[in-house]
Parts: C-alpha cells; structure tokens; sequence
C-alpha cells in the first residue's frame, strides 16, 4: 500500500491536486498558508499512512490515487458530526445523513471498507500546538454539537422519559427501536427462515436456510425435547423455534415484544396449521405464568436483558421449569469478563439502544448462582460471521426494494451495522455463546436422569 509520505514531493493525482510528501510536511504547512485542509488534517491525524482515498467539499484529497476504496467527506455539516462524536458515532452520523459518501463498496455490504479501515487506520494524537492549529483550521463553528439525524435514539441519559433502563416500558421501546422496521424489510433481509439470531453452519458451502435449519436442530436436540413435551421461547422473534418444535409434536409458547414480530408469527402458525400446537404473545417474558415446562429457549433475548438483571432473569427461567427441564440460553457476548457491558456509540443510538454485553463466564456464573447446573457451553463465532455475510448479501439483492419499504438512512443503517459486526465476529472482538443448563432434581430416578456425555451432534 503506498502511504502518503512514500510519494515524492510535489507529487500530483491524475485531477491535478497536489501532494505533501509527509504528514510532517503537512503539519508544517500552515506557517505558509495560514490553515490546514480537511486532508491535511486526516493525513496529520493518520501518520500520514491512509489505507484509501479521502476527498473533500474544500477541494483536498489524500491517499493513494488509485485506491480501490474511498470515503467523500461532502458537506460542511459532515465535519461538524465528525468533530463533535465520539468514536464511530460521528461516522455513523455523516454517514447515515448523506454528509459522507463511500466508494468502491455497496452500501448494503461495506465490509471491505470497514476491513481496510480497522486492519490499516491508526489515528495518533498530535502536538498540542499542531491540535491548536487543526481546531483553527476547522473552524470553532464545527465544534458546536448540532442535532443528529432522526434515525438516532436519544442519548442513554434522555432514555428516562421511557422508564428506568431495562423496566418493562423501556424494554419494550427499545425493542420497538430495532425489530418494528419492517416485516417486509426483515423478510428481504432474512430470507425465508426469518431468524435473526446466528445460524449453525453444518459446511462452509451451505445455505442460509440450511444453518437456521440446523441452528433451531442444534437447539431441539440439546433441550432433548420429544412430542407431547411442553417449550416456553423467551424472545421469540418471528416465532421460528415455536413453528420448529411445533411440527416435531411440541407443545411450544413464545413471547415478544414486537407487534410487528407478534403479527408476522401468528400468520405463519395459522398458514402451517400449527394453531393446536404453537402460541406467541405479544408480551414481556415476565408475564408468563405457567410453570412446568419441559425445556424453555432464550436465542437472543440476554443481549437486552442488562447485566445487573441476569441474576432475576436466570431465576424466572428457572421457576418456569420442571424439575430436571433444560434451559438453553444463545447470546452475543465479549471475549472478557470485565469490560463494560454497555454498547457504546454507533450502535447504541442506531441499532440496539440499551443493549449490554458480557463475557461467557459471567453469564456462566449468574446461571449457576441462581441454582441452576450447567451442563456445556460452546463458542459460535464464526457462525455468526457468516451469518452477517449472507444478510448482507441479501440486503445488496434487495437494496432497491428495501430502500423504498424503510428509506435510504435506515438501508444504510442496517449495511453499516451488519458488516461491521461480521468484522467484529470474525476477529473474535465479541462473540456467540450457547449455554445448556439445568433445573436440578434430587429425586429423579435414575431412568430419568441425563446421558453421561452430550447428546446431541454438532
């Protein structure tokens, strides 16, 4: 990759612009002109190494001229989102506005963009006179916050209006924020299985429809559930695991939160004739009463749960099991114990707000402390990585439809998010963790006790 400080002085691009050799060069050259160019100023805050092209309303570039990849900086009130946000927010923010443009990727599936900016892209703080000299380049009017673009949910702080964070009213507004887009929008996105939740590849060469398959298998056999057994689906989505259980003979519950999930499920189960055997609510888990159940699965409701709610959340699931029920709990979660669990940014004001992630061993930990016995775990990252790879490719398919039913922001939105995430997965930043536990049962025979090693196949 040729960097900005490996071209020789005076360097030109094939539109004329000219070059400083170096980012010292460039940190320099306000002693001449006066200010920096919004070039200059990425060059000085890169090292003056860019992975890719950047150009500017103020008629600066940077980077290799031939460079595959490329980011337009468009708008003054895009530097004004890029001053004022922290880490990946601003970006997001210009972005998702129309204030910056990406070139050389589909917005539907940016992943090559992202990788070259994450793999290449390491910005270092300048002197304190040269940041002086930057602040004065761009312009003290950039530096006043203005108000983001309407797709963005309201700082976590503002977030009181809705309830205390992870109260049933706030829950539910959050998840309102992520899954009422569109059934129509989910069902392009998704493909026929409408799961939104890591599937299981069984090849490397297989399907999308065939890894959710195998996905809600994976689930089935680990909770050992046969016909005539009873499943609560916390979190249920679109109802797939329900419909899954259901026509193997399972008597199976599931509860959203999502009117527009709630709708869609209730279809399916009338469409299949699965009314007899198969429910989803519209609801908080909170409020289910009944008890006794065979087995109960939580794929991708722990995420919005909060970590500080993982003790009273193990123990309700706990309560609805029979003695000797299996729970099986899917979720998002970092490579460690002891970061933050809050997301931050980007993605908690334009996909999951509130959300919270942690570390295998803390979700290990709250299941344990509130009685319940582990019995396996296991890692899906990189399931989940090629998951993200063929949503995207869905929405590049579909992007002209889906930009008609939801609006270009949120397309972008979506493409943003999915492509970083499938980054994020694939070098381990967070991760997917399924973890078998059980309601213990003193009194069990021994015919009914569990076999000695797992059960299931992979």
């Amino acid at each position: 990759m040729t960097t900005f400080k490996e071209r020789p002085t005076g360097s030109t691009d094939p539109g004329g612009s000219s070059h400083s050799p170096s980012a010292t060069d460039a940190a320099a050259r306000p002693e001449a002109t006066g200010k920096y160019t919004l070039a200059e100023v990425l060059e000085i805050l890169a090292g003056g190494h860019l992975p890719l092209r950047f150009t500017a309303y103020d008629g600066s570039a940077a980077g290799p001229a031939d460079a595959p990849l490329g980011i337009e900086l468009k708008t003054p009130r895009g530097t004004t989102y890029l001053a004022t946000s922290r880490g990946d927010l601003g970006l997001g923010r210009a972005y998702i506005a129309g204030d910056l443009e990406i070139h050389g990727v589909h917005p539907g599936d940016p992943y090559d963009l992202l990788r070259a900016l994450a793999d290449d892209l390491v910005f270092k703080l300048p002197s304190p006179r040269v940041m002086a000299q930057i602040v004065r380049s761009i312009g003290v009017e950039h530096l006043r916050p203005i108000a983001p673009p309407p797709q963005e949910a309201p700082p976590r702080w503002r977030r009181v209006a809705e309830g205390l964070r992870h109260s049933k009213s706030r829950d539910a507004e959050a998840i309102h924020h992520h899954y009422d887009v569109s059934n129509t929008f989910y069902e392009w996105v998704l493909g026929p299985s409408m799961t939104y939740t890591c599937a299981c590849y069984p090849s490397l060469d297989a399907s999308l429809d065939e890894a959710q398959e195998n996905k809600y298998r994976l689930v089935f056999e680990k909770l050992r559930l046969k016909p005539g057994d009873r499943l609560l689906d916390v979190g249920c989505g679109w109802g797939g695991m329900v419909r899954y259980a259901a026509r193997r003979g399972v008597k199976a519950t599931g509860v959203t939160l999502s009117e527009e999930q709630t709708t869609w499920a209730q279809r399916a189960i009338a469409v299949e004739g699965l009314p007899d055997l198969a429910e989803v609510r519209f609801g908080d888990y909170r409020d289910i009463t009944e008890t006794g159940f065979d087995a109960v699965s939580s794929i991708g409701l722990l995420e919005h749960i909060g970590v500080r709610n993982y003790s009273s959340y193990f123990r309700f699931l706990q309560s609805r099991l029979r003695p000797g029920g299996l729970l099986l709990n899917h979720c998002i979660t970092r490579p460690d114990n002891t970061s933050t669990p809050s997301t931050r940014g980007f993605i908690d004001r334009y996909v999951f707000p509130d959300g919270e992630l942690t570390g295998s061993g803390r979700i290990i930990t709250e299941a344990q402390d509130a009685g319940l016995e582990v019995l396996h775990e296991e890692n899906l990252r990189q399931h989940y990585a090629l998951t993200l790879r063929d949503w995207c490719a869905n929405l590049v398919e579909h992007w002209d439809e889906a930009v008609a039913e939801v609006g270009l922001p949120t397309a972008k939105v979506w493409g943003l998010y999915m492509a970083g995430s499938r980054l994020a997965f694939e070098v381990g930043g967070i991760q997917l963790h399924q973890v078998l536990a059980t309601r213990p049962d003193a009194h069990a025979g021994a015919g009914d006790r569990l076999p000695l090693r797992p059960w299931w196949t992979a």
